[in-house]
């Protein structure tokens, strides 16, 4: 985990060179009873153990980081894989990830250290104790003021004796937080870019190395390419767009509003309307249904002449933040997917569990066990080997990339060269 100590790496890496330790000794309880070539396999399997210990301890000191690239990847594969029918892959992935997943990263933390800072004055209380989540990525209550108010801070701090240390300790920590939070961000865009750009290479090596598209493990990596594809592209991205609508929408309506009644904390709440949108149904409701009794009883005890301004809060909203994402949005965005409530348990439980990348590793979680499920577990359970079938018993997740009767990828591109060989292919 990304927010994990020293000595915690320390623990880590000393449970790792345990399990190492333990199947050496297992192996070389066998070793007198093998050839000479026998022993040159064994040598180059505990070598491979060694390498998948390393690698398994690197993902998971930033599993954050990973995991927010994969989310972008799948978030923007769907106009890659359109861009790469005009461009060569390379170039196709850089234009992708410099139009489309940069701006949108930089909208996203914007939105979020708008919103926080706006929940802070709510209460008096310092952005931190809202914040403390996404630690030790980004420390938003170091930012939120803007330049002006840092300005006023140093000028006041300089106007006082013996201050100066402290404020160039202040100075280091804003530092640090920018330039970790620039890190990680560069690191998470750096390793979509590389999915995106070496995706087939990736797909190509797996049909020849581990599985062709008639194994089960092409079967069990496809089926979770494209439940990740629906998540990730689908509803997550129908989150963020229900939430920018929300900051229009509530923003907007502030601007027309009576001097009397305004929407209070707007671009908070336009945050929560984007996250109530991972309700089935509930979507939008949950926020501006009391926000608009509440505007309603304000102009009520104000000046009922004034109920025409809640009356279009309640008309724009239902409209916008509601129809819009049930009838449009998450129905084209979404396809074929998970249930619904599993993937709210999984979304809340991800978070609750992991803290902020909770939110893309919760579901990459469900999926691995959905598909775990529908590929490999009847096999398992009725003593014969495991093949590409799919379990008749449940609809849950969706079908593999061939098993589907389709050979599309998951994202409707006509690339049938990638059929299902997301990055998951490449293992």
């Amino acid at each position: 985990m990304d927010s994990v100590s020293l000595g915690d790496h320390s623990q880590i890496a000393w449970w790792l060179l345990g399990l190492v330790v333990a199947a050496t000794v297992l192996v070389f309880e066998y070793m007198d009873s093998v050839s000479l070539g026998d022993h040159s396999q064994i040598a180059w399997w505990l070598l491979g153990l060694v390498v998948a210990a390393t690698v398994l301890f690197v993902g998971y000191s930033f599993v954050g980081t990973f995991v927010l690239g994969l989310f972008v990847y799948y978030a923007v594969r769907p106009v890659n894989r359109r861009l790469e029918d005009h461009l060569s892959s390379g170039l196709s992935a850089a234009l992708t990830m410099v139009v489309v997943a940069l701006p949108a990263l930089l909208l996203g933390a914007y939105l979020v250290v708008i919103g926080l800072g706006q929940l802070s004055s709510l209460q008096g209380t310092p952005v931190g104790e809202y914040t403390k989540f996404l630690q030790p990525y980004l420390d938003v209550s170091k930012l939120q003021g803007g330049p002006i108010d840092a300005l006023t801070v140093l000028r006041n701090r300089l106007s006082q004796s013996g201050v100066l240390q402290q404020v160039l300790n202040q100075g280091l920590g804003v530092l640090s937080t920018l330039s970790g939070g620039l890190l990680h961000a560069f690191l998470s865009l750096a390793f979509a870019f590389y999915l995106l750009r070496d995706e087939h290479d990736l797909a190509a090596w797996f049909r020849a190395e581990v599985g062709d598209r008639e194994t089960a493990q092409h079967a069990f990596l496809s089926a979770i390419d494209r439940d990740l594809h629906s998540v990730y592209f689908g509803n997550v991205l129908t989150v963020l767009l229900v939430a920018v609508v929300a900051v229009v929408v509530y923003n907007g309506l502030n601007a027309v509003a009576p001097a009397q009644l305004s929407i209070p904390l707007a671009t908070a709440l336009a945050l929560a309307t984007g996250l109530a949108s991972f309700v089935p149904i509930v979507v939008g409701k949950l926020v501006y249904v009391p926000l608009g009794l509440y505007l309603a009883a304000q102009a009520f005890g104000t000046d009922p002449t004034l109920l025409w301004f809640p009356a279009l809060f309640f008309v724009v909203s239902f409209v916008l933040l509601d129809m819009l994402p049930v009838m449009f949005l998450r129905p084209y965005l979404s396809g074929q997917s998970l249930h619904t409530g599993l993937v709210m348990f999984a979304y809340v439980l991800g978070t609750v569990l992991f803290g902020w990348y909770g939110l893309f590793f919760g579901p990459l979680v469900v999926v691995f066990v959905v598909q775990f499920i529908n590929v490999v577990l009847p096999g398992l359970l009725h003593g014969r080997s495991v093949g590409p079938e799919t379990s008749p018993a449940t609809d849950v997740g969706s079908a593999p990339a061939d098993a589907a009767g389709t050979n599309e990828p998951s994202d409707g591109t006509d690339d049938t060269a990638t059929t299902g060989d997301g990055p998951s292919d490449a293992g």
